[in-house]
């Protein structure tokens, strides 16, 4: 969980309701999510931990004291420097030109200034930390949001933002001396090796410059060592975001400009005017209000929090959260604030109401239902032919059920098949490796995995697993469902067809099933080598197994043959509930 490091003097000073012992502050806390986790030092810094990771307008001293400061009855900020979908701020001429080289490597950039009283050290320090909480923890480290800070006074607008060569675009980075090419920045500088790997891919690299020339930043990897070296008694800061998620970054812009103006600074807008179509138009000014409203029955608010709350006590319960809101027809609708993205389902609208009530509101109550915890069938039937694998001479494996489409598709059929098995497949949206990309669609994958690196041990091999699967499902809400198979798999020189009907025959055998075989096209193995399970009574198929094609083993490097099967266990059960037999 994230955690922050604030002046003490500074966040009772923000929150504005006179001196507070540690003590108090850690009663006031949980409206935030928020616990002390270190006293103030002799510096007087605190260590502060956010108990979530939905809310990173929290993550700095101005969020923090702004959440308490509302809690308390403190008053509502305004925020006018805001434009939305129905206005425009007047941004005095200061603008971030886009440049249509950079639409496929980092497509977004957004940014506006800050002035004020020059900075002092307590100010920079937040300002740093929150770049840093915000791009790391909230931008994925820098691939999805980078935040740069940059002398206002000494840039000529507008900004550029652009793709550069590598090879040949020279700057001076901060905390050198000496102007390097982009690509050598990656190579010798210590933040270009710490990020390298989001950029050195890329045939061009994104370059921040003035209208003169100037280079400002390097992003997502450093700043220049003139106009990005902020530094104590600058008063006007210019603020840029760059990545690959345009509401990101406007979230993450908003956040850090209602922090400057709780601080007392002036924020003044930036356009930005991008060469293609975005879905706030061609230009836009920043800070800007995307957010979408949301809305809770009245009914439902009740009901999950077990209180049967009155109108006004919901309005100044969102109200200590510092939202505003209205009721009409059995129903709360709120306004997000500007700085807040995490409202997704009127469940959202409910915590906060709780959160506004505080937790002394809801008297406690012993639990009037219990229940005994018990096996359900499926675990029961898994149970017993765990037992029944081990007894067969099968040693029982545990994978991940996240992994590449490599080892999931590609190493098991042809390339005239990928296509169609990746379109079948459950894919993870927005991965944070492509190791971890798909859910997986068959036990045998993992299994393979297993032996790909088991040449060593002694033959024959017999392993197996009772494991989740994903497939895509329309009749499902979701599109997909979750299913429990049992995938086995033998290596071994005498491994083949007859070898594996007898396993699969004394299995259903025992678990108590009539079934038929029918001949399958199954491209994992070889052809007429291989088997669909169908049992008494149905037509459908519950499994497939029989001797894995060598195309199979030689893309996972196997050089033995190899079995392999999977059933579905629903399948099984189901059949057992209705022909009556033994589970």
């Amino acid at each position: 969980m994230p955690k922050i490091e604030v002046y003490r003097d500074a966040l009772i000073e923000l929150i504005g309701s006179g001196p507070l012992t540690d003590e108090q502050l850690e009663e006031i806390f949980p409206c935030a999510k928020a616990e002390l986790d270190e006293s103030a030092d002799e510096t007087g810094i605190m260590k502060v931990e956010l108990n979530d990771t939905n809310r990173p307008d929290l993550w700095s001293t101005a969020g923090l004291a702004r959440q308490l400061r509302i809690h308390q009855g403190g008053n509502h900020p305004d925020y006018p420097f805001f434009s939305d979908s129905g206005t425009s701020r007047e941004s005095a001429g200061r603008k971030i030109v886009v440049d249509s080289s950079v639409r496929e490597i980092r497509p977004w950039v957004v940014g506006f200034v800050m002035t004020g009283d020059p900075v002092n050290e307590a100010v920079l320090k937040d300002l740093i930390q929150t770049q840093e909480k915000l791009t790391w923890n909230y931008g994925r480290k820098r691939k999805s949001i980078a935040m740069g800070l940059y002398r206002s006074d000494l840039i000529t607008y507008p900004v550029h933002y652009r793709g550069a060569d590598p090879e040949t675009t020279r700057f001076v980075p901060l905390q050198m001396e000496q102007a390097l090419s982009l690509r050598e920045i990656l190579r010798k500088h210590p933040k270009g090796q710490e990020y390298a790997h989001i950029v050195e891919d890329l045939p061009l690299f994104p370059l921040l410059e003035d209208d003169k020339g100037e280079i400002l930043s390097f992003p997502p990897v450093i700043n220049s060592a003139h106009l990005g070296a902020v530094q104590e008694g600058d008063s006007s800061l210019f603020v840029e975001l760059t990545g690959t998620d345009l509401d990101s970054l406007l979230h993450a812009a908003s956040i850090v400009a209602c922090d400057a103006a709780d601080l007392g600074y002036t924020v003044e807008p930036v356009a930005v005017e991008y060469p293609w179509e975005t879905p706030y138009g061609r230009s836009f000014t920043v800070p800007y209000y995307f957010q979408v409203s949301q809305s809770a029955p009245i009914a439902q608010i009740s009901a999950l929090l077990g209180v049967d709350l009155q109108e006004k006590e919901i309005l100044q319960a969102l109200g200590r959260m510092g939202i505003e809101a209205s009721i009409a027809e059995g129903s709360v609708e709120i306004r997000v604030p500007q700085y807040r993205n995490d409202f997704l389902h009127p469940v959202d609208v409910v915590e906060d109401v709780m959160i506004g009530c505080g937790m002394d509101f809801f008297s406690p109550r012993m639990p009037r239902d219990f229940t005994m915890g018990r096996l359900t069938p499926l675990e029961e039937y898994s149970r017993r032919l765990k037992t029944l694998l081990v007894g067969l001479g099968f040693q029982e494996m545990v994978f991940n059920y996240l992994g590449s489409g490599k080892d999931y598709i590609e190493k098991l059929y042809p390339r005239d098949e990928w296509d169609q098995a990746f379109a079948h497949t459950v894919q993870v949206d927005n991965p944070m490796s492509e190791n971890y990309a798909f859910v997986r669609p068959s036990v045998i994958a993992s299994l393979l995995q297993a032996e790909s690196v088991s040449a060593n041990a002694v033959y024959p091999h017999n392993v197996f697993e009772v494991g989740k699967v994903a497939e895509q499902y329309e009749p499902d809400p979701t599109g997909t469902r979750t299913l429990t198979n049992l995938g086995f798999l033998t290596a071994d020189r005498g491994a083949g067809f007859n070898l594996v009907n007898s396993r699969v025959s004394a299995i259903l055998y025992y678990m108590g099933h009539e079934y038929s075989l029918r001949e399958c096209r199954d491209s994992r193995f070889i052809p007429g080598r291989a088997a669909e399970i169908v049992l008494q009574g149905t037509d459908q198929a519950v499994g497939v197994f029989g001797e894995l094609h060598p195309r199979v083993l030689d893309a996972w490097g196997i050089q033995m043959p190899c079995t392999a099967g999977e059933i579905n266990l629903e399948g099984l059960l189901d059949h057992v509930g209705k022909t009556g037999g033994s589970a």
